[in-house]
C-alpha cells in the first residue's frame, strides 16, 4: 500500500512540476500569467523593470556508448523550453509588463531557432567515432550567439517598448526558424544524397 501511495503521489508531483516546463510550439503563445516566479513584481512604486525570460536549450539523452557511436539524428533529444517557476518580470505597470511578454515571446522563438541551429551542427558534425561531449563546443558556440543577439534586441527594442522593431526582427527569426523545418524536433533530416 506504501508502495502505491508513494508512486501515486510521486506521479503528481512529477505531473505538477511538468506542467511549469512548457516545450515550445509554433502555437503556443507566452502570456503575463506563465511568468511565475516569486520575483514577478507589477508595482507602481518601482522606477525599473526587466525580464527572465526563463528559456533554455536542453540536450537530453540515456544511451550506451555503442548506441551513441551509431545514432545520428539527434533533434528529439534537443528541445527547446520556457520554465514558468524561472520566468520573471518586474515592471512598474502593466504595460511595460505586456511588452516584456512580447519580449519573452521573441525570446522564446530565438531559443527554438538557435535549438534547430544546434540540431543541424549535431546531425552535420557528428561522426561515427565522435566522443560524447563532441556537441559541447558546438552548443557553447550557438548560446553565446543567441545571448548575443538577445542582448542587442533588448537594447534596440529598450527590452521591447520599441514594439515595431520588435515585430519586425520577431517576424525575421519565424522566418529563420521555417528554413530550419528539417530540424525541429519530430523531424528526420533529409540523407545526404550518395555521389
Amino acid at each position: 500500500m506504501k508502495l502505491i501511495l508513494t508512486l501515486g503521489f510521486m506521479l503528481i508531483l512529477n505531473f505538477g512540476f511538468s506542467q511549469n516546463v512548457i516545450e515550445w510550439s509554433p502555437e503556443y503563445k507566452v502570456t503575463l500569467t506563465d511568468f511565475k516566479s516569486p520575483e514577478t513584481e507589477i508595482n507602481s512604486q518601482l522606477s525599473g523593470y526587466t525580464l527572465f525570460p526563463g528559456t533554455n536549450i536542453d540536450l537530453s539523452f540515456h544511451m550506451s556508448s555503442y548506441a551513441f557511436m551509431f545514432k545520428k539524428n539527434f533533434n528529439d533529444k534537443v528541445s527547446t523550453t520556457f520554465n514558468r517557476d524561472l520566468a520573471a518580470i518586474i515592471a512598474p505597470d502593466s504595460t511595460i509588463a505586456n511588452q516584456l511578454v512580447e519580449f519573452g515571446q521573441y525570446s522564446f522563438d530565438l531559443t527554438e531557432l538557435y535549438s534547430r541551429k544546434f540540431r543541424k551542427e549535431i546531425y552535420e558534425n557528428k561522426g561515427a567515432f565522435s566522443d560524447i561531449s563532441f556537441y559541447q563546443p558546438i552548443l557553447k558556440k550557438l548560446q553565446q550567439e543567441m545571448d548575443a543577439e538577445n542582448s542587442r534586441m533588448l537594447k534596440s527594442t529598450e527590452f521591447g517598448k520599441d514594439l515595431g522593431l520588435l515585430k519586425v526582427e520577431h517576424q525575421k527569426v519565424l522566418l529563420e526558424i521555417e528554413s530550419y523545418a528539417d530540424f525541429c524536433k519530430e523531424c528526420k533530416p533529409p540523407k545526404k544524397k550518395k555521389k
